[in-house]
């Protein structure tokens, strides 16, 4: 069994930054790729960043530079950190990662979600 717990998301003014965590647990063997996705209310889930055991990044065309993914693969946890936000970035924010385990090849997990809230 995996899980995924996210952390960090809260309230923050336009142009304000917050740093989103995410840290996986379980029987754990490897982990391929982490990443962050979101939904905003009326609209689909779309990926935001990822990152791969390699450190090859990837992000979504709106984040324009402002937002930064990192790893620390001693911890098993993904980081978000998120710059320059603007009202139109509030959102459900979901980790999502592809994760081997001792009796599963490869398999995709999501976290419950933290919420992303830009407003004055």
């Amino acid at each position: 069994q995996v899980q995924l717990v996210e952390s960090g998301g809260g309230l923050v003014q336009p142009g304000g930054s917050l740093r989103l965590s995410c840290a996986a647990s379980g029987r754990i063997s490897s982990i391929y790729a982490m990443g962050w996705y979101r939904q905003a209310p009326g609209k689909h889930r779309e990926l935001v960043a990822s990152i791969t055991s390699a450190d090859k990044t990837n992000y979504g065309d709106f984040v324009k530079g402002r937002f930064t993914i990192s790893s620390d693969n001693a911890k098993n946890t993904v980081y978000l950190h998120l710059n320059s936000l603007r009202h139109e970035d509030t959102a459900v924010y979901y980790c999502n990662a592809h994760i081997a385990t001792m009796t599963v090849a490869s398999m995709e997990y999501w976290g419950k979600g933290t919420l992303v809230t830009v407003s004055p």
